[in-house]
């Protein structure tokens, strides 16, 4: 047998590959980090872009721009959390309304109740998929930490 087909083969998968990296959501992953989180100087990109989906890392009760946690205990840590996650999603083209799952972790599961009235408020509409786990610790000693995934550029 010859190996005249070998290249062609060769050339066929290449150009197969070149073409999938190509399409809308095989893209590169895009590190997302604002002015108010680098200023922070915490090890992590405040949310990944992989083609239109955006994956933001666990947001807790920070005030912006500080290490303080919102004062007032779970409920007032929940809005906090909540506002946190739709600054970085319209900083970054999205919205709570393309928010498609969530992860929440309690320190306390006891003040899940509390969490989630909050929560809730701010999805009105149909609610993204969600998992939730108590937790031995949050950052910061936060009562409760979310992290989402998001459509972006969407609408």
């Amino acid at each position: 047998m010859n190996n005249f087909g070998k290249p062609v083969l060769r050339t066929k998968a290449l150009l197969f590959i070149l073409c999938l990296s190509a399409l809308p959501g095989l893209s590169a992953a895009e590190y997302l980090v604002s002015k108010e989180a680098q200023a922070l100087n915490l090890p992590f990109s405040e949310a990944v872009r992989v083609g239109n989906m955006l994956y933001l890392s666990g947001q807790i009760g920070l005030l912006p721009g500080t290490a303080k946690l919102a004062p007032g205990g779970i409920e007032a840590e929940a809005h906090q959390v909540m506002q946190n996650i739709r600054s970085v999603l319209e900083r970054h083209g999205s919205s709570l309304e393309e928010v498609v799952k969530c992860t929440v972790m309690m320190a306390d599961i006891n003040e899940w109740a509390t969490f989630n009235t909050v929560y809730v408020s701010y999805f009105p509409g149909p609610k993204p998929a969600r998992s939730a786990f108590a937790a031995s610790g949050i950052g910061f000693d936060g009562r409760v930490e979310v992290e989402c995934w998001a459509a972006s550029g969407t609408r």
